[in-house]
């Protein structure tokens, strides 16, 4: 199954690769990993995406936990959360595609970035099966020569849910 875990962690060197470390050790692989400030300098929001057995997500969960550097972790998978990604996609166009692409990324709400000789810099802002979707249309009306993904980002709705605190 697939879950998001949101840590928040103090910035201190080799933090982020201790939290790396666990779910490696572990024979996990980390699908994504969305690392920035929070407003307060001193932490950062990780949002870790992985699969595994919710046991198994569990107890990785707590051994993360417990890192010194650790202020909080919630797996998001089990709340009412929104869920969402940046990607980037440099594409060629032929001049034919172009309106059929200006109304695809309407269709998807994205925007073009900059267009100069023939390659486009496009943007667009969903969660991951919606850039999937995306990207397969325009597969189909251009060359996409370059993509770049976020990972995740991930917030719980309404009243904010309590993490386990370390």
């Amino acid at each position: 199954m697939r879950h998001i875990i949101s840590i928040l962690l103090e910035n201190q060197a080799g933090a982020l690769a201790r939290v790396a470390g666990l779910f490696s050790s572990r024979g996990y692989n980390i699908e994504s990993l969305n690392v920035a400030p929070t407003d307060n300098e001193a932490v950062s929001r990780l949002t870790v995406v992985t699969t595994g057995s919710d046991e198994v997500i569990a107890q990785i969960a707590k051994q993360v936990g417990k890192l010194v550097d650790v202020v909080s972790i919630l797996d998001m998978t089990g709340t009412d959360h929104i869920e969402r990604e940046l990607a980037l996609f440099k594409v060629r166009t032929p001049e034919s595609s172009r309106a059929k692409l200006a109304g695809l990324l309407k269709q998807f709400g994205g925007h073009v970035l900059s267009y100069d000789e023939g390659h486009g810099t496009l943007e667009l802002v969903g969660n991951g099966p919606e850039i999937d979707r995306f990207m397969d249309a325009v597969a189909d009306l251009a060359e996409i020569e370059s993509v770049v993904r976020s990972g995740a980002m991930a917030m719980a709705r309404g009243t904010p849910v309590h993490a386990v605190h370390a």
